[in-house]
């Protein structure tokens, strides 16, 4: 694993740098409010626009990683989320009523994304031979992403105490970042480089095929995956909201409190991905320990006083911390390398889902129903823990 600590250093940057990009907005969004004169729903829209249409485009992405090579799919679309990040930029700073042009630069963004993160999953896994080293090098890659939400709001609220549009401007910048590291440091492996790829028409009945014989526990850990960023960004977009609204934290402050429940979550994350190893058995463990303590923790997620909620939403976030490099780990293992580009990225197309769905949906519900959004949110989780205790058979998927 030493010999590639540069390339996974690089690789890392990606869902580091791309997290940066989507959620250090969360923060800014009640103040873009105030300035170009929007509502919560619209400023939602922002988040979920750039999540809508990564969704289709990522199991394609996948795909033609697969085919082509991963470096040659996730240079192109990191230069795609510059490109959109740049116009976002030029809308918040010049433009008089900017948010249909803000839309269509977070829209190029995602196109962009479809093609970053989600094949930096399948990269891992080509670059390591032993299943433990996979699932270290995973454990890394989901704790900066994980390091980049705990960063994100911190960043965004201090950007934004500068001028409120800053952090549009920093997209294209993080994205020229990883597209130097990637092209400098991660090698591609001879194996991917000489590996036979199959037409699309195959290549979807392959896919079919594996999704026959492993139903169950892949339809688990897609639900769990979509779940798990729901509750994240769902959260995340009430708190934020909430902070200024009712206990009028701003700037920095508000970024750090937010960054507090993120930070227990990157914490759980980097312990749970360097302590699995191979285990299945402790993976599905970690599974749904992570949804029980999530869910448990955010049913009491109510009442007046600030430490309550940064208290349940960290112990939440530990639960989420502790679950997803174990989701990342099982569906790595447990799909063919040939298939692996694809099937992670279908699963990170359902984390997109998760990631479009909950701003939107907590911005209805803090209108209407307010006291059943962490109801909400705690019932997820245990809809998650039932359906994985039931659906992961390790021994028979072993064996």
């Amino acid at each position: 694993m030493k010999e590639k600590k540069w390339d996974l250093f690089a690789l890392a940057s990606i869902p580091l740098l791309m997290t940066l990009g989507n959620s250090m907005l969360i923060p800014v969004l009640p103040i873009m409010e105030k300035e170009i004169e929007i509502t919560s729903f619209q400023s939602s829209l922002i988040i979920t626009i750039y999540s809508i249409i990564a969704i289709p485009l990522i199991p394609i992405s996948g795909y033609l990683s697969d085919k082509w090579g991963r470096k040659k799919v996730i240079i192109p679309c990191l230069i795609i989320v510059g490109i959109g990040g740049a116009l976002a930029a030029f809308a918040a700073w010049k433009v008089e009523n900017p948010l249909m042009l803000i839309l269509i630069g977070r829209f190029i963004q995602g196109v962009g994304a479809s093609g970053a993160f989600p094949v930096v999953i399948p990269t891992v896994g080509d670059m390591f031979k032993e299943e433990e080293e996979v699932s270290k090098g995973l454990g890394i890659i989901e704790t900066a992403n994980t390091f980049g939400k705990v960063l994100s709001p911190v960043l965004g609220a201090l950007l934004a105490v500068i001028l409120w549009f800053i952090p549009f401007v920093a997209i294209p910048v993080l994205a020229l970042i990883a597209i130097l590291l990637v092209m400098i440091l991660v090698k591609v492996p001879k194996e991917e480089q000489q590996e036979e790829t199959h037409t699309f028409k195959e290549f979807l009945h392959m896919i079919k095929d594996l999704f026959k014989k492993n139903s169950h526990w892949l339809s688990a850990i897609f639900i769990s995956g979509g779940i798990f960023m729901f509750v994240l960004f769902g959260f995340l977009f009430h708190f934020s909201n909430l902070l200024e609204d009712e206990y009028k934290k701003f700037g920095y402050i508000k970024g750090l409190l937010l960054a507090v429940p993120l930070l227990f979550l990157c914490a759980a994350s980097y312990i749970a991905g360097s302590k699995v190893g191979q285990n299945k058995k402790a993976m599905k463990n970690l599974i749904l320990i992570g949804h029980a303590i999530a869910s448990i923790a955010l049913i009491f997620v109510q009442g007046e006083l600030l430490i309550r909620y940064l208290l349940l939403l960290s112990i939440a976030g530990v639960g989420i911390g502790l679950a997803l490099p174990c989701l990342d780990a099982y569906i790595t293992e447990g799909t063919p390398k040939e298939e692996r580009g694809t099937i992670t990225s279908l699963y990170s197309s359902m984390r997109f889902v998760g990631v479009a769905a909950g701003p939107p949906v907590i911005a209805v519900m803090m209108k209407s129903t307010p006291t059943w959004i962490y109801y909400l949110f705690a019932i997820l989780c245990l809809i998650g823990f039932f359906i994985n205790w039931w659906a992961i058979k390790p021994d028979e998927q072993d064996g």
